[in-house]
């Protein structure tokens, strides 16, 4: 039975965490780049003896790195919406006269801004910094100091992260990465070696048992390195328009699949006894001559794959033949002008509004529930009169996510963040170095080291977000001016402040309006499959080429994030408790693969569009009937995967006449498209047996 997943065995936390601390490909780099950047922030302020230190340091991590051009644009975005931000608050300071609660309000209205834009743009990260600088800001008003000063210190905030910007955009052009194409290439190729080198020792008789270790320890450490540092690259190539070399078609879904496929490996290879059975060293053998095939600048330039999928998935080795089948039957060679064409779509190809998201009702609860948990610890704070817990509402913007176990998954991160760099860090440094540290040269030191620890933490595939909340946590207890802190109420206030947003977070989210994170992707696999279809009602649609491939861009970018989204997903459900968490851990794992698997169809799709033979294709009226049963079909699928329901199975005798299938023009493309649909159809009939 499909339902009967074997999964590994659960990693304790300590190795998890030691995994994830492995050197990877790029990482000292960027966390040298952070510290530099940090260092010339701090002695700039120093010398010019300006406040809110605190604030500069940590909007160095909020900055893009993943190349100059990202830092740029992210720094100019950043600090345009600082400036508009403060705009906003005198305005409503103004209009008001300072009245409670018309500020009050003005944080409802704001964090619910926020948090549309968090969940509704290509530009996330814009939605948490308006809500985190809007909440800063209105907070100057609520202390009994003459308007002038008050309005001086909004501008010394935004003097703060403009320098924070400038260093950090600076350091980024001097000594950030080139030729990122080539970068990502050779983590293409360093990963399908490793794959497979592990296969081929699995497939050989006579190896030695520390020799497949060692091959497997190799994919581990590749796999715990996640899908991040590829996607920052795959991102410098998508801002600057670079050429794309050998990268594959469809080269951010590649990344995805590379990343689940790693990880199933890695799985595979450490668990596994030594067999010597024919018929598991001929599985471990096909998949290393498949991993060598896929290795950029080695793909065959013309390759039929119409072999059907694996339709179980019970042990890990069928899961690794599940995910490379995903990968192998992508689309391969259009010539070396389209390939480029369809390997990356760049940025200004992407739409800044997600379509139909703001319509979106989920959305909008969303948004409403952020709202809900900044205002209730925005009043609260104020009607108790205790101004030193007012990071309960920052907390809001930086942890509030939209499903329980991202959110739950967060708030751990936060809370040991907190204990490690506010608690630890920042009261041991105010403790006990600050007595004995009389020169810049010492604070930069202890900056620096933070600075880079933080970094380094960051860099990681699971516990990235416990990097930036260690710098963030220790920045504020620390450095709150430009002399040394010698208090410690603020660190135990900002500690509380956290603790009371986290509570009000897990009493909303979790209590009065849940999400399970298995609910979530759900709907965003959903959307996949909606895509796809609209992605076949496309192929067919009466308007000029040039225009059907402008659409079909944003079904491209769409389905390239959503399922990237549904990676990153999967891997917090684990922080899911209950009696039904097994069941969700299977769902998930599901729903991740039937997301793969709809890809290659997808992407098969758009490279018929974009072929300049796939003209005669799209016309064929059989092939017309067949698209809009598929588009259909998978608009069903969809509805029945979103509602948990059954949906029933379409047999491909109904889809094409068997002269279609056996045509000499469009019999390949007809065969191939069919095999990929009863492959996603499989893999959601077993999800629906899960509901």
């Amino acid at each position: 039975m499909v339902e009967d997943f074997s999964f590994p065995k659960p990693t304790p936390w300590l190795q998890r965490v030691w995994q994830d601390l492995q050197p990877t490909p790029g990482r000292l780099n960027s966390s040298l780049r952070m510290t530099l950047a940090s260092i010339l922030v701090l002695v700039l302020m120093l010398v010019l003896q300006m406040p809110y230190i605190a604030y500069g340091l940590y909007f160095m991590f909020l900055i893009g790195r993943e190349s100059p051009s990202v830092s740029l644009r992210t720094a100019f975005v950043l600090v345009v919406t600082i400036v508009l931000v403060i705009v906003v608050e005198m305005a409503v300071v103004i209009v008001s006269d300072n009245d409670p609660m018309a500020r009050v309000l003005s944080v409802a209205i704001v964090t619910f801004i926020g948090g549309m834009i968090l969940v509704s743009t290509s530009l996330p990260s814009l939605g948490g910094a308006i809500g985190f600088i809007y909440c800063v800001v209105i907070g100057f008003w609520e202390h009994h100091a003459h308007e002038d000063t008050i309005v001086k210190n909004s501008l010394r905030l935004v003097a703060a992260f403009a320098i924070a910007a400038v260093c950090g955009v600076a350091v980024e052009y001097i000594f950030g990465a080139r030729a990122p194409a080539d970068r990502l290439e050779d983590q293409f190729r360093i990963r399908y070696q490793s794959l497979e080198e592990m296969f081929s020792l699995c497939a050989r008789e006579g190896v030695s048992p520390k020799q497949r270790f060692d091959a497997a320890a190799r994919v581990s450490r590749l796999a715990a390195a996640g899908q991040t540092g590829m996607m920052d690259l795959y991102n410098q190539i998508v801002d600057r328009n670079l050429d794309t070399g050998y990268l594959p078609i469809g080269t951010r879904v590649q990344i995805t699949m590379l990343a689940e496929l790693m990880d199933h490996s890695a799985a595979f290879g450490l668990q596994s006894d030594t067999r010597d059975d024919p018929e598991f060293i001929e599985r471990c053998a096909r998949i290393a001559e498949q991993c060598g095939r896929l290795i950029p600048a080695a793909i065959p330039q013309s390759e039929k794959r119409l072999e059907p999928g694996p339709q179980t998935t019970n042990t890990l080795l069928d899961r690794v033949e599940a995910t490379i089948h995903s990968i192998l039957v992508m689309p391969v060679n259009l010539g070396a002008a389209k390939n480029k064409e369809l390997a990356v779509l760049p940025s200004r190809n992407v739409p800044f509004l997600i379509p139909g998201a703001i319509r979106d009702k989920d959305n909008i609860a969303f948004a409403l529930k952020i709202s809900l948990c900044a205002t209730v610890c925005y009043i609260v704070y104020n009607a108790i009169d205790w101004p030193g817990v007012s990071t309960s509402v920052t907390t809001v913007m930086v942890t509030g996510l939209s499903t329980t176990a991202a959110m739950k998954q967060r708030v751990t991160l936060r809370i040991l963040g907190s204990l490690l760099g506010g608690l630890l860090l920042g009261l041991g440094t105010i403790a006990l170095l600050f007595p004995y540290m009389d020169s810049i040269t010492s604070l930069i030191v202890l900056v620096g080291t933070i600075a880079f620890a933080a970094s380094w933490i960051s860099g990681g595939s699971r516990f990235n977000y416990l990097g930036i909340q260690v710098a963030f946590a220790f920045y504020l207890v620390a450095l709150l001016d430009f002399s040394a802190s010698t208090e410690l109420a603020p660190a135990r206030d900002r500690f509380i402040g956290i603790i009371f947003a986290l509570v009000v977070m897990w009493f909303v989210f979790d209590q009065i309006w849940p999400v399970r994170t298995v609910t979530a992707m759900r709907r965003v696999l959903a959307s996949v499959l909606r895509s796809g279809a609209s992605l076949f009602l496309l192929i067919d649609a009466a308007e000029q080429r040039d225009q059907l491939l402008r659409e079909t861009e944003s079904v491209r970018d769409r389905v390239g994030k959503n399922i990237s989204a549904l990676r990153t997903m999967s891997e917090a459900v684990e922080y899911e408790f209950g009696v039904d968490r097994d069941q969700h851990l299977r769902s998930s794992e599901l729903i991740l693969q039937i997301s793969i698997t709809s890809a290659a169809l997808i992407w098969n799709q758009v490279a018929v569009l974009h072929d300049q033979q796939g003209i005669d294709v799209s016309s064929e009226p059989g092939l017309v009937e067949m698209r809009r049963k598929l588009a259909d079909h998978m608009n069903v699928m969809a509805e029945a995967i979103g509602r948990k329901t059954g949906f029933p199975p379409e047999s491909s005798a109904g889809l094409a006449s068997p002269s279609l299938l056996n045509s000499e023009h469009n019999g390949e493309y007809t065969r191939n498209t069919i095999a990929r649909y009863e492959d996603l159809q499989n893999l959601a009939s077993a999800l629906s047996r899960e509901a």
